[in-house]
């Protein structure tokens, strides 16, 4: 592997903030995004304490969280986390897929990878990219997370340093959790010839994966390790609260290295 410069690193990772942030269609993705939260924080948040204190919506989401491995999640005093815990979990993974699907597909398009590679090495465009990915991401989780604890600091303000401690914890887990999420999107980039594709290849790769995985093992049981491979595996245990570290931390960290290790391969090798 070719070295990488930290400088250039950064400096292609700082351009994709800028095409989010700075450019009318990324500024139109960022207002969607923030309608659709700000609907969240509205509702299912901001009344996740009415709604857990209501004698029979509490008896039955005790119920139905039990029934599914959330109950731990009844326990929280930080009712609005746990509800942002739940919805964040899910819903930042499958965002990953239409946000991050156009690493390098869109230069490639245009040629300008050509142009870029005078400037930069192979690896520092597809690192830079990614890490710019991960930055993105880290700034949405902690807008959505500060927006989060606002909302449960103006409901309890004794709730403020418990809250902020357990957001910073939440933010760890669901930054890393992620991670294979935007690798797997870079690994598609390498071959992809258009970001709409990506996104079906995407798709392609979860449902008719878990369709074959699902046949195989029930052929051979052996072959449900093959799980593994699907980004988001250990998302249910997490959900609960009953994911152990290794699970939490370690699986999508060895998936985001493997899928990052087969990307950096292939765009060794492709033309540009």
């Amino acid at each position: 592997m070719s070295q990488l410069h930290p400088q250039r690193l950064l400096n292609i990772a700082q351009f994709e903030l800028v095409r989010l942030f700075l450019t009318k269609r990324g500024l139109l993705a960022v207002a969607a995004f923030a309608i659709c939260w700000l609907l969240i924080l509205r509702y299912p948040i901001g009344q996740a304490v009415s709604l857990i204190s209501s004698p029979e919506i509490a008896e039955l989401a005790q119920q139905v969280f039990g029934a599914i491995g959330l109950s731990k999640l009844l326990d929280w005093p930080e009712a609005e986390l746990a509800m942002y815990w739940l919805i964040a979990l899910y819903s930042f993974p499958s965002f990953c897929l239409f946000l991050c699907s156009d690493q390098l597909v869109g230069d490639k398009q245009r040629g300008t990878l050509r142009f870029l590679s005078l400037r930069a090495t192979r690896n520092e465009m597809l690192f830079g990219r990614f890490l710019g990915q991960v930055f993105i991401l880290a700034a949405l989780l902690i807008v959505t997370l500060v927006a989060a604890v606002a909302v449960m600091a103006f409901r309890e303000p004794a709730l403020l340093m418990t809250g902020l401690s357990r957001s910073f914890m939440l933010f760890c887990y669901l930054l890393i959790a992620v991670l294979p999420f935007i690798a797997l999107m870079t690994l598609l980039n390498t071959f992809a010839r258009s970001a709409r594709l990506t996104v079906v290849l995407a798709v392609l790769f979860f449902a008719g994966g878990n369709i074959v995985v699902g046949l195989l093992s029930w052929q051979i049981p052996a072959m449900a390790m093959l799980d593994y491979i699907f980004p988001g595996v250990q998302l249910d245990q997490m959900a609960g609260q009953n994911a152990g570290l290794f699970n939490s931390l370690g699986i999508p960290v060895i998936q985001t290295v493997v899928m990052l290790a087969l990307a950096q391969r292939i765009f060794a090798r492709s033309s540009l």
